[in-house]
């Protein structure tokens, strides 16, 4: 953000730890059990984890060159801008604020709440309100106050997002750390490496019916597998998603052209070795495949052995693998673990959000109020409009299907940018590139195959799980069209129309 009244306090080191902090919430000790239902597969799940690496990765690479060329405020959103114009600029910021952005902000606070429920088990059990199939309780109000809290901090200046980011993203990186040596280590004396690793290449989905038991087990040929792959893959792209919010605060960071491209690279690198070390760890500690435990399930060796990766209870496979390690204080460390990941991924959601809504009301794409700075050069009113609208999504139940969306529309957004980066090596060639893709364009060349296939697979195969997505972003051109089109016409960089 180009600030006047505040000085860019942001260095390579905060840059990154915006990167991984973002990066990891609670997806990665979850949905490796739903991922090896899909697989059945310790060499598939690996090679899986692998992909999402590498995607997120050529992603990152071809994001700096976007980066360095255009350092401000709003990151992702001005690149589109840049390359394509207005309308797809919007319906990008559109989905960001409707779901990508406030929807993974209301999942990671309601997350957070759940995991308290472990010390605190009337927030979870005790219905408060109940509608529909949404059940409300404790959790859920424990994330909005999380949001509330977080969204206030930050609007007192970007010292203090500064400080807890460092200080949260720090400590789940340790503790990350610590649970993946650990793990292998004594993984390494289990004989559950030997286990998992043979015939690891066997691929099969297990299929659970409405009552939690098996109904089948399907082997997978050479086309069904690719078929599994590349839908199983949202759970681990989840996991690893939000690396581009850095982009969003770029006008907050020292040096961007240098810094930005800089933090992209080190914090998905990271990331991705962590989240890859993380699932040989689980490999080590359990067997792959188990049965279902059902509602009674109980934390005993036996039992924890007996459901496997597969079935771990409530798909809390860090859990599981941290109570082979430390017995029956692994639901609280690991309950800790998760608080601290979710608390710390919130923060830098909350904190480089209200970037990318700061610069469409710049554009003339937002609440006009939301080009303001508070006297913290914060976009502080940018900043509560998306915390009270995450907070309401707190109360809308529908997690699963808002992570779905957000996972969904954040690949179709990085597939247009990604492309708009070939654009602008064509309409802009004498630009000032300080930083240019690695590997291009090789590297976002395969980056737009894998994600191009990645989306049409899961349009095709898993439909009800994307089209809301998709009409969500549809449903962004009219808004377009009646709210702003007008009033870009006759100043498309400063007005927006009274009544919005």
């Amino acid at each position: 953000m180009e600030q006047k009244d505040a000085k860019k306090s942001l260095g390579l080191l905060d840059a990154t730890f915006l990167v991984a902090g973002s990066m990891i919430g609670s997806g990665i000790f979850i949905v490796t059990s739903d991922m090896a239902k899909d697989l059945g597969s310790s060499g598939w799940l690996l090679f899986t984890w692998i992909l999402t690496g590498v995607i997120t990765l050529f992603g990152a690479l071809s994001y700096g060159e976007l980066a360095a060329m255009f350092p401000k405020a709003g990151g992702q959103f001005v690149y589109i801008k840049e390359a394509w114009g207005k309308l797809p600029s919007f319906l990008y910021g559109w989905t960001t604020f409707t779901v990508i952005q406030t929807g993974v902000i209301a999942a990671v606070g309601v997350a957070f709440g759940k995991f308290l429920g472990v010390f605190f088990p009337v927030l979870v059990d005790k219905t408060l309100v109940s509608y529909a199939s949404v059940n409300i309780n404790g959790a859920n109000i424990v994330g909005a106050t999380v949001i509330l809290l977080l969204t206030f901090l930050n609007t007192r200046g970007i010292q203090y997002g500064k400080i807890v980011q460092s200080v949260f993203t720090s400590s789940k990186l340790i503790a990350l750390f610590v649970l993946i040596v650990a793990g292998i280590i004594v993984g390494a004396n289990s004989g559950f490496f030997e286990a998992n690793f043979t015939n690891m290449w066997d691929a099969s989905k297990t299929v659970v019916g409405e009552n939690g038991a098996i109904t089948s087990i399907k082997e997978l040929v050479p086309y069904a597998l690719m078929i599994a792959i590349s839908t199983t893959i949202i759970n681990s792209l989840f996991s690893s998603d939000a690396w581009n919010n850095v982009t969003f605060i770029a006008g907050d960071i020292r040096n961007p052209e240098r810094n930005l491209p800089r933090s992209l690279f080190l914090g998905t690198c990271i990331v991705t070795v962590l989240y890859i070390l993380a699932n040989v760890a689980y490999l080590g500690l359990l067997p792959l495949k188990g049965t279902p435990s059902g509602a009674d399930f109980v934390y005993t060796r036996d039992a924890v052995e007996s459901a496997g990766i597969q079935f771990a209870s409530s798909g809390r496979v860090g859990t599981s693998a941290a109570f082979m390690l430390f017995g029956n204080v692994a639901n609280l460390l690991m309950a800790i673990l998760i608080m601290i990941s979710t608390f710390g991924c919130n923060n830098g959601l909350i904190m480089a959000g209200s970037r990318l809504f700061y610069a469409m009301s710049k554009e003339g794409l937002f609440f006009k109020k939301a080009v303001t700075l508070n006297r913290f050069g914060v976009p502080a009113w940018a900043m509560w409009a998306q915390g009270i609208w995450a907070i309401v999504l707190c109360f809308s139940g529908s997690y699963s299907i808002l992570i779905k969306f957000a996972t969904f529309g954040s690949m179709v957004f990085y597939i247009v940018t990604i492309a708009g980066l070939f654009k602008l090596r064509r309409t802009m060639p004498d630009a000032n590139r300080p930083y240019k893709a690695f590997g291009y364009p090789v590297i976002p060349f395969l980056y737009l195959l894998l994600a191009l296939i990645i989306c049409v697979s899961l349009t095709v195969f898993t439909f009800e799980d994307t089209i809301g997505s998709i009409i969500l972003i549809l449903v962004g051109i009219p808004v377009y069209y009646v709210f702003f089109y007008k009033n870009n016409e006759v100043d498309p960089s400063k007005e927006v129309i009274d009544q919005f």
